[in-house]
């Protein structure tokens, strides 16, 4: 991200003196994707994607465990899939470069399609006991910061009362 705002930065600079990058924009557009794939993988290890466990919590303990593994086993599905599509990309893009710079690959910039879907896959799996545990004990992930935060917040009242 930091990479990026720099891009980006320079290039409006340059673009204030009269310059212009015939690369940035597209070097821009590659880094905000990379963000997004990798920054999805990063937040399916600590489980942070929009979520509904408020639902799932409502279910009664089987039916809880049962779409557990439906919601999990559909999002798995989906990646295993998106990696498949995306190593097809890359077979489809072999030989292609970038426009504004002919000397890299399209196929490195696209790689990060098959490579965020197999980290996402690996985050979600190293996330899902944890996750697992807190759901059939009745945990909310979703709460479970707010509601350490607030008794943070009280012991520090109470202290200073």
């Amino acid at each position: 991200m930091v990479l990026l705002t720099a891009v980006v930065i320079v290039a409006v600079l340059a673009r204030l003196a009269g310059e212009s990058f015939s690369w940035y924009d597209e070097v821009a557009a590659i880094m905000l994707a990379w963000i997004t794939y990798y920054g999805s993988a990063l937040a399916a290890l600590y489980r942070r994607h929009i979520g509904f466990d408020t639902v799932l919590l409502k279910l009664p303990r089987g039916l809880r465990l049962g779409a557990l593994l439906l919601g999990e086993g559909l999002v798995l599905l989906f990646f295993v899939l998106m990696a498949r599509a995306g190593f097809q990309v890359l077979e489809v893009l072999e030989g292609d470069r970038l426009v504004s710079l002919t000397w890299v690959p399209v196929q490195f910039t696209q790689s990060v399609i098959p490579i965020g879907a197999i980290l996402f896959i690996i985050c979600q799996l190293l996330s899902l006991p944890g996750y697992w545990s807190a759901t059939m004990r009745g945990i909310s992930l979703e709460h479970a910061e707010i509601e350490e935060e607030v008794e943070t917040e009280l012991h520090k009242n109470k202290d200073r009362g």
